[in-house]
């Protein structure tokens, strides 16, 4: 019998749907040649394969907190098996120390006291007020003065365990490369340093080594410091910041299950058959637009949440009940962020099928099916890739702003959101609680930078003008 018990949510389903279709999408580009070429180009570009890097350690991340379960509790003899009600993710066992560690209050980065006075007694019975020792960041210390040698000595020793494994990832990646080309190693060596076309390789080895050299010194120092410090319940701000990562990936990847089957098949549908279905279609799309998109889903997310607190029945755990607002708050984003992309595909469906190649396909008698699905669909994909991969830094931006109003993911769930809406009332204080803020702007700015340089090195492979120019 395990030690737990496995929990698929319903966001869990999606992210593993999503990522099997991702899979099968791997499949089918390396078994054509046409397609191969593109995201070739997009190998070699430096930024792309840099920025590649960074969005692959999210995702990681994202999976392993995805992957969800309840703990078993204490066996009392003569009771059947229970599990705990709190549902725990790969990734909170990972962090334990970071997730149970927890303070009575604000403390900020690398401190070993408070951030808030406390009344102290002292062992001759006076009270005094002052800063109390955490309980947890920097109590190894016995004396406060030793924190800066402590801190650079771990950081240290953390970044030498992240260099060893940047070299071990060299060391696989020349390996890998001297297999390939059918070459010796020191040359295999050479070449992944000095050949232009490895450059891409090069780069995204040099981004996997800062993250494995920054990976390691936080790693070493997170277990004895809270190193972007606590909130105002004394939680470990590192630890809600790399949570938050799974929201912010489920918003930008799950909306594209439900806006992508919407924009596609109506969008190219317009453009092809035109006529009444161009009408109809354009004025859904128009009259959609014209609806003020944050008060739609405010409307929308006020509807569910009445929903779910009148039928608590229905959720076992808080974690279920928070997952479904997530999930619906998914499906409206998707509803909502549809139309920019069909009404580009319209534009362009409406050029192809005028070319003579589709004209010659209807004189044959070729189905429309078959037109759309042979030729107009493959010629239009690359619009479709490109768009996504735009709108997935919008739409991490469009949970933050949402929890911001109040009407993002549930408030006790973890998102960048809810980390700035919690922080927005501490920068008034004096002095201003600054740390939680930055980590929030911190993560969410690296994962938007590195979607967009990655959209940008996308567009540019795919573009055959920018191809033509290379």
């Amino acid at each position: 019998m395990l030690p737990f018990q496995p929990v698929v949510l319903w966001s869990d389903a999606l992210l593993f749907l999503l990522l099997a279709a991702v899979l099968a999408f791997v499949r089918h580009v390396r078994r054509n040649d046409h397609l191969r070429e593109p995201w070739r180009r997009v190998a070699g570009s430096r930024l792309g394969m840099a920025s590649a890097v960074i969005l692959a350690a999210y995702a990681l991340i994202g999976l392993l907190d995805s992957l969800h379960y309840r703990p078993q509790l204490p066996i009392q003899p003569g009771q059947p098996v229970q599990y705990a009600a709190e549902v725990l993710s790969v990734f909170d066992a990972l962090a334990e120390p970071l997730r149970t560690r927890v303070e009575e209050t604000y403390s900020a980065p690398f401190a070993t006291h408070l951030f808030v006075k406390k009344n102290l007694t002292q062992d001759d019975g006076r009270v005094v007020r002052d800063y109390p020792r955490l309980k947890y960041g920097g109590a190894h210390l016995q004396d406060p003065a030793q924190r800066t040698a402590d801190i650079a000595t771990r950081a240290l020793r953390g970044a030498g365990w992240g260099l060893a494994a940047a070299v071990l990832a060299w060391g696989v990646a020349v390996l890998w490369l001297g297999r390939r080309r059918e070459i010796g190693v020191m040359a295999a060596g050479r070449a992944l340093l000095h050949d232009p076309a490895l450059g891409g390789v090069r780069s995204a080895l040099f981004t996997l080594g800062l993250l494995l050299l920054a990976t390691g010194a936080v790693a070493a120092l997170a277990g004895h410091y809270h190193v972007l410090g606590t909130d105002k319940v004394g939680q470990d701000v590192l630890y809600l910041a790399l949570k938050s990562i799974r929201t912010g990936l489920l918003i930008g990847t799950l909306t594209t299950l439900i806006l992508l089957p919407l924009a596609l098949s109506l969008g190219v549908a317009a453009g092809y058959f035109g006529g009444r279905t161009d009408d109809v279609i354009q004025y859904v799309y128009t009259t959609l637009n014209s609806i003020p998109g944050v008060l739609l889903i405010a409307a929308a997310v006020l509807v569910a949440q009445v929903y779910i607190e009148s039928n608590p029945e229905l959720y076992d755990t808080a974690a279920a009940r928070s997952d479904l607002r997530l999930v619906f708050l998914c499906g409206i984003l998707g509803i909502t962020s549809w139309t920019g992309l069909a009404r580009l595909l319209r534009g362009e469906t409406l050029k192809l099928r005028e070319l003579e190649y589709i004209q010659a396909a209807r004189a044959f008698g070729v189905s429309h099916l078959g037109i759309l699905g042979r030729h107009i669909l493959p010629n239009v994909s690359h619009l479709i890739l490109i768009t996504l991969v735009i709108d997935f830094s919008g739409l991490v931006l469009a949970e933050a702003v949402l929890s911001y109003v109040g009407v993002g993911v549930d408030p006790v769930m973890a998102s960048w959101g809810n980390m700035i809406n919690g922080a927005r009332l501490e920068l008034a204080r004096e002095p201003v609680v600054w740390w939680q803020l930055a980590a929030a702007f911190l993560f969410m700015f690296a994962l938007v930078l590195a979607a967009n340089l990655f959209a940008d090195s996308v567009r540019t492979a795919f573009d055959p003008r920018s191809a033509g120019q290379r």
